[in-house]
């Protein structure tokens, strides 16, 4: 069984720091087995986070703040127009990290392409990618956590988000390829609400009915230009 969890979007987005605890206290149930697996789907305000990674010259040029958290991965920005997806799921041992990076990322094109975007996998870089070989820009990231068999953290799908905080700082360590947006690809609107129904099948077809056993994911989108 895999429960899903609507959090907070629009006018009900979740703050970073509340939506952290929420993620702790649905992991520690999840980890003594009182409740099923979770995915948490929300916003958050925006706000800055940064991994363990992160190096002190990708931070806000402007010393905007900043939110240390506890995934993998460096700076990125969340905030409105953003679904950001927190899966608190047992993984089957022994833990493949990379290989439940890569199921999120299979599980999040597949749902891409489903709205009509050619997104694929950049080899060496995690999360999605769209655009022409080269030239790529990521419109989700993903940076985990897993802590006693259990994941944390996850995504943020870029839906009808502003880009101009991203200008502010080196978003996830990369310099040399930008970001983009489902709507600024469709050319039409796309808010986080149109991606609750898509990312929840989403998920039950890559987890299919054993929650303890991610189902292999392609690698055949995986473009090696990078």
């Amino acid at each position: 069984m895999l429960d899903f969890v609507v959090a907070g979007l629009s006018a009900n987005s979740v703050p970073y720091v509340e939506g952290l605890e929420l993620q702790r206290a649905v992991h520690r149930s999840v980890v003594a087995r009182e409740r099923p697996d979770t995915v948490l789907l929300l916003e958050h305000p925006a706000v800055y986070t940064a991994g363990k990674r992160t190096l002190p010259e990708e931070r806000p040029v402007d010393d905007t703040p900043v939110i240390d958290v506890d995934r993998g991965g460096k700076i990125t920005w969340h905030g409105p127009g953003q679904l950001v997806g927190y899966p608190i799921l047992h993984l089957a041992e022994p833990v493949d990290v990379v290989g439940y990076v890569r199921s999120l990322e299979g599980m999040l094109i597949e749902v891409l392409i489903g709205f009509g975007i050619d997104a694929v996998r950049v080899a060496g870089r995690s999360g999605v990618w769209v655009g022409p070989a080269g030239h790529e820009d990521k419109i989700a990231a993903i940076g985990i956590r897993v802590a006693q068999g259990v994941t944390m953290h996850g995504f943020a799908l870029n839906c009808s988000n502003s880009l101009e905080p991203y200008d502010r700082i080196i978003a996830c360590g990369i310099r040399d390829a930008g970001v983009t947006t489902m709507s600024r690809v469709l050319g039409r609107t796309v808010d986080p609400s149109d991606l609750i129904d898509p990312i929840t099948a989403g998920f039950q077809r890559t987890l299919g009915a054993d929650t303890d056993s991610l189902n292999p994911v392609s690698l055949d989108n995986v473009r090696t230009n990078a």
